[in-house]
């Protein structure tokens, strides 16, 4: 009997991210690339920001379901150029943040090379309730329950809600 693999980039995109759950690897951007070199099959994502505390998860988790799936040698590479950017987040994953009650990140914009001015002001973010839409939001706090999401409360029905921050 021939037992045929599962395609190795099919189950690698089915991997949840440890933090924001709702949402795969793929989802999130963060999966870059699934090849095959021998009988290794090699993973390469990229940490949503320097010292995420989830890349080790990550790691586990891609390694796990990759030997559920078969495969019995795994490498996880993480790459970090070009530095990952919540515009990765697919359209599929905003919509799940929203469902989960989570304010998606607004578009970061194209990036600019060269010297990057350094502004010390707070970043003021046009920020829309998940749960009813209004505009009419307020910062509570810098830092949600992870560090790449902070905490609002919708004026209009007094919500709080987490919004995943623009990288």
């Amino acid at each position: 009997m021939v037992t045929t693999l599962a395609d190795p980039r099919d189950v690698a995109e089915t991997v949840t991210d440890p933090e924001l759950p709702m949402l795969t690897l793929a989802d999130l951007g963060v999966l870059r690339d699934v090849s095959v070199d021998g009988d290794v099959v090699v993973v390469t994502i990229t940490p949503t920001y320097s010292g995420c505390p989830a890349m080790d998860a990550m790691r586990d988790d891609l390694v796990f379901a990759l030997h559920n799936a078969g495969y019995a040698d795994v490498e996880v590479k993480v790459a970090l150029s070009p530095a990952w950017s919540s515009d990765w987040i697919s359209a599929g994953g905003r919509r799940k943040l929203v469902d989960a009650g989570i304010a998606p990140p607004g578009v970061s914009g194209p990036r600019k090379k060269g010297p990057v001015p350094l502004t010390l002001g707070p970043t003021v973010r046009a920020v829309r309730c998940p749960l009813c839409g209004s505009a009419d939001t307020a910062l509570i706090s810098a830092f949600g329950s992870t560090s790449c999401k902070s905490l609002h409360r919708c004026r209009s029905c007094a919500e709080p809600f987490e919004h995943v921050k623009e990288i």
